[in-house]
């Protein structure tokens, strides 16, 4: 019934498309009984290249192609040549990444001898194409969710209303903030020529939030459908805002890819286990494939390496941190100290954010140049004209009448998810609620069903940011 629901809820987007995933599925089924039955190592690992060339293969076609075939046909022209061979005419799939990579971690851990083969196909094909999880994750490992598909879940009150305020919680985040964020955002990126340098760096604050929003948010909702049925899946987020280093924002954030590539490209390539300079090495190269995993496009690239430099340099300056902090005497206020760290991340962070979202290289440079220099100049505007500093940024729409409120109403529904983020310092939010009186926890469940009818943006543009992945 799963497999059956799972299909039919793949096939809403483009019905043909399932034949890739059928594809797949096919292939690394048998590639890993083959690994799992055969003792010959070259044997074995045959079956685990034949496996990842078509999962690779598959990425590569439908989300790397036309990518390849644009930079090769700017370089002839550069040189002179003539370039002859078409772009693909294709849709991406849904979701295409997600699942070939989950698909991936199977043969691999297989393998390598951590996982048994699975021989009932209807079991591995439903891995590979669980519904709440299919499009963007998290990417699941088999060790966690293939024996759970072979056991008999039974009906668990807990369990069923657990998994319900889990998907509200993350309908929140989706509907009411990141949608709402999203009117804003896409306004500014869409047209920066159009708007001030100090409303281009509150669209990006806002994106910074958008992104965590409909992410998170589909993820919770994922993690609560999947919980209502009695299959737990792995958290993939654990309020990446609050990171003190980008090496814990990286532990924080999208939890089952950063781990993906841990496991499978930066251990690999010999991790921590190496010099310093190859260290550094690995890190930027898994965050530059990383970039690239995320799209075809070079500002994705940028986005990867910004953070693998980030990384570096953190790691290459960590010691001369430590004894400016020692010197400057922060370790005496260890609350300040944290918080700063804390908004040198977000700013960090939001800064790559902006060639994530942009179109384009030159629409992100010229934002950040645009931030860099219009951000002072807005404020010595204000130095003359007090009212300045509040009506420009509030600018972002062209009916101030609209934008006021709305502002309002972001600065509201984001300092609730942060007092909901600040309770799950000790542990989950539902279990804080379960030990309040029965008025309190009710007021909460209603309050926040009303905020998702009152609340909620609904609009056919509506889109999940990281389906295109």
């Amino acid at each position: 019934m799963l497999l059956a629901a799972s299909c039919i809820f793949y096939m809403f987007f483009i019905p043909e498309y399932i034949l890739i995933l059928i594809f797949t599925i096919v292939i690394d089924y048998y590639a890993g009984i083959y690994i799992a039955k055969t003792q010959d190592p070259k044997h074995r690992k045959r079956w685990l290249i034949a496996s990842l060339i078509a999962n690779i293969g598959v990425l590569a076609i439908f989300k790397y192609y036309n990518f390849f075939n644009a930079n090769l046909e700017a370089a002839a022209h550069a040189i002179g040549w003539t370039y002859g061979i078409p772009a693909l005419k294709i849709v991406l799939p849904i979701g295409l990444s997600f699942h070939t990579f989950q698909a991936m971690s199977y043969t691999i851990e297989v393998y390598r001898g951590n996982q048994k083969a699975e021989k009932h196909f209807g079991i591995y094909a439903l891995y590979v194409m669980y519904y709440p999880q299919l499009v963007a994750g998290p990417i699941e490992r088999p060790q966690n969710v293939l024996h759970q598909f072979h056991e008999d879940h039974k009906y668990d009150y807990k369990n069923f209303t657990d998994g319900l305020k889990l998907m509200a919680w993350g309908l929140f985040k989706k509907v009411v903030i990141a949608d709402r964020l999203a009117v804003f955002v896409n306004q500014v990126f869409d047209h920066p020529e159009s708007f001030p340098g100090v409303s281009m760096l509150i669209a990006a604050v806002f994106f910074s939030f958008q992104i965590y929003c409909d992410f998170s948010g589909y993820s919770d909702i994922a993690l609560g459908a999947s919980q209502t049925m009695g299959i737990k899946l792995m958290k993939n987020f654990d309020r990446p805002y609050f990171s003190k280093t980008i090496s814990e924002f990286w532990k924080r954030w999208h939890i089952s890819l950063s781990t993906w590539f841990k496991d499978y490209l930066y251990i690999p390539l010999g991790g921590n286990r190496v010099s310093k300079a190859k260290i550094y090495r690995n890190l930027f190269l898994t965050f530059l494939i990383s970039g690239f995993w995320h799209g075809a496009n070079w500002t994705f690239i940028i986005w990867g390496g910004l953070h693998g430099l980030y990384l570096t340099l953190g790691m290459a300056t960590e010691k001369i941190r430590a004894r400016a902090r020692r010197a400057l005497g922060f370790e005496k206020w260890p609350r300040l100290n944290k918080f700063i760290q804390a908004v040198t991340v977000f700013v960090l962070v939001t800064i790559a954010w902006i060639f994530f979202r942009a179109k384009s290289f030159d629409v992100a440079w010229y934002m950040i140049k645009n931030i860099v220099i219009g951000v002072p100049d807005y404020f010595v505007s204000a130095l003359t004209n007090p009212s300045f500093l509040w009506l420009e940024p509030l600018l972002l729409l062209r009916d101030q009448r609209v934008v006021i409120p709305e502002f309002g109403l972001i600065v509201v529904f984001l300092l609730l998810m942060e007092s909901v983020h600040w309770i799950q310092r000790g542990g989950s939010a539902r279990a804080w609620l379960e030990h309040k009186p029965f008025a309190f926890r009710w007021v909460a469940y209603l309050g926040l069903v009303a905020l998702l009818l009152f609340f909620g943006v609904y609009h056919d543009k509506a889109e999940f940011i990281y389906f295109q992945f």
